[in-house]
């Protein structure tokens, strides 16, 4: 690691995760390269190797990122309600996860692939960031739902999160092919999913 303030390492660092986000909206993660990145940001390549090693730490810094906003907003709903009905509860959660559509992307697509290349101090900081979206949501789950078993519903919900994103984005190529097979299936958006999925966790309470 470079000398440098603290500060200026985590706005390099930040650089660095921004230029991966910007790149992951239209290329694929097998497509970006430490070079691609280097490409849009304002340091040379060489320098992203003074912050991160490989580029699955890059893209496993900005799925702790999702993580970690993903926390605050439920751990805000916690604190600004005093009770919530399982339709509120659903409705708030399922619109937040469809605002971190980036994250159920990753946690689809890259997951395994990212820790497995990862330094293990990358790993902790990260699985520090998961670990609290696991506390936020106990958080709700206990708040709200007192007679709902917790930890039924996080065994259940956080696994159930990696297969939303495919489940609810196609490309044009998958649809064909499903229409070709002449597959009975109706894509549904990640709001109507989420939603579905802690509703019936919760029994409709």
């Amino acid at each position: 690691m470079p000398k440098g303030s603290p500060e200026l390492t985590a706005s390099r660092k930040e650089e660095i995760v921004n230029a991966c986000e910007k790149l992951y909206q239209t290329m694929s993660f097998k497509e970006i390269t430490i070079k691609e990145i280097g490409a849009v940001t304002s340091f040379t390549r060489t320098s992203i190797y003074n912050y991160f090693q490989t580029k699955e730490e890059i893209f496993l810094a900005l799925m702790q990122r999702e993580y970690e906003e993903w926390s605050a907003e439920m751990f805000a709903l916690a604190e600004e309600n005093s009770a919530m009905s399982a339709a509120d509860f659903a409705d708030a959660i399922a619109h937040s996860l469809e605002k971190h559509e980036q994250l159920l992307k990753l946690l689809a697509m890259n997951h395994y692939d990212m820790e497995e290349h990862s330094r293990p101090e990358r790993l902790t900081e990260f699985k520090l960031a998961y670990s609290a979206s696991l506390d936020a949501v106990r958080a709700c789950i206990r708040k709200f739902f007192p007679d709902t078993d917790c930890e039924s519903f996080i065994f259940v919900f956080f696994p159930f999160m990696f297969g939303v994103y495919p489940y609810s984005v196609a490309t044009e190529k998958q649809l064909e092919a499903m229409r070709e097979a002449k597959m009975n299936f109706k894509m549904h958006s990640i709001y109507e999913m989420i939603y579905s999925c802690v509703i019936q966790l919760l029994g409709g309470k």
